[in-house]
């Protein structure tokens, strides 16, 4: 494995970025601006290389990019209604920045801050260190994303946070994928499949409801592997509302710490497949509705919509207001530990 780090003057300070080839020459880049994904160059089939994620040249444009591309949103990752946050009875007003509601801990989140950055061989590992107040947020807390890259072409992400007091979190990875090479266009004709028989309906501000419905019978059913674009001109509220797929679907057989398959993604014409592992109890499908007028992408162009698609492991969204979601409160004394695996490979 080799490594090579570079650093960037930004408005925010210093940043950096490492990458990370392995023996067979496949590579990730990661950034310290919000612990993000930059690039991911896989082979194909035939052994040709491509960058499987959407990005930008400039570090610069990762700073407050509308569609939070490759980094890790916090304090709270997707919605919490109203910004309205009760913990132990004391009530905080998060920022409103996605209609009524507050969208991956605020403008000023995770994902728009310098992360410490520590190499050691394989491994990278970006630190956060958010004040007490931070974005309305209670408690000192402290977070950290471990990346490692495998030879077998794997990268793992480990999720990790403590705090002083009582608080909220909710962390994931917001990477956009396109098997076919970042620059190919449309994903909807790649084929996903989800291990989740059911999904948190939502409402027009894509606030869940608190049902885990069923897929079956829906065009939210993906436990059969299918276009992603198959069923998303149907006549369906859900995705009417969202103008495509912005849900969160419920992972079978969820147990907390124990692993499974979440999601299968492929590429018909180039034999890429993702495999997305998790320990998490969701996994929020984006399939990019909104990536118009995002910064100039690697490719000399702004993305369009659905030229990528974001498969979230997460919490549930709203989870604060659901008693019947599994609990995001961190205590003092706590650990959050969460884990998340991208496994590449050709068929």
């Amino acid at each position: 494995m080799s490594s090579e780090i570079k650093t960037v003057d930004t408005s925010k300070g210093v940043a950096t970025l490492v990458t990370l080839t392995n023996s067979v020459g496949a590579s990730v880049t990661l950034c310290s601006i919000g612990a993000g994904i930059v690039a991911i160059n896989v082979p194909d089939r035939n052994g040709k290389l491509a960058d499987v994620v959407i990005g930008y040249p400039e570090p610069e444009s990762y700073f407050y990019d509308g569609p939070c591309s490759g980094k890790v949103p916090g304090r709270y990752a997707n919605r919490i209604a109203n910004g309205d946050l009760v913990v132990d009875g004391k009530k905080y007003q998060l920022a409103i920045n996605n209609g009524p509601n507050a969208l991956h801990g605020g403008p000023e989140g995770f994902q728009n801050q310098i992360w410490e950055t520590k190499v050691d061989g394989d491994q990278v590992t970006f630190t956060y260190r958010a004040k007490d107040g931070e974005e309305n947020y209670p408690g000192n807390l402290v977070a950290q994303a471990i990346y490692t890259w495998t030879d077998d072409c794997e990268l793992k992400l480990e999720l990790k946070a403590e705090a002083d007091a009582p608080t909220v979190i909710n962390l994931t990875n917001h990477a956009y994928f396109n098997l076919a090479g970042e620059s190919s266009g449309s994903v909807l004709k790649q084929l996903l499949k989800l291990n989740a028989s059911r999904f948190l309906p939502t409402d027009e501000t894509l606030i869940p409801s608190g049902e885990l419905a069923p897929v079956a019978g829906t065009p939210m059913d993906f436990t059969e592997m299918h276009e992603i674009g198959r069923d998303m001109g149907a006549d369906y509220k859900p995705l009417i509302n969202a103008k495509g797929y912005d849900h969160c679907f419920v992972i079978d057989d969820y147990e907390p710490g124990k692993e499974k398959v979440a999601a299968v993604l492929e590429d018909p014409e180039s034999g890429r497949v993702l495999e997305v592992v998790t320990d998490q109890p969701g996994i929020q499908v984006y399939a990019g509705n909104f990536l118009e007028g995002s910064p100039m992408g690697k490719s000399g162009r702004s993305y369009h919509d659905y030229d990528a698609v974001a498969l979230e492991c997460q919490d549930f969204p709203d989870a604060p207001h659901q008693p019947g979601f599994p609990s995001t409160v961190l205590r003092p004394g706590e650990e959050y530990d969460r884990t998340i695996r991208f496994k590449f490979s050709v068929k």
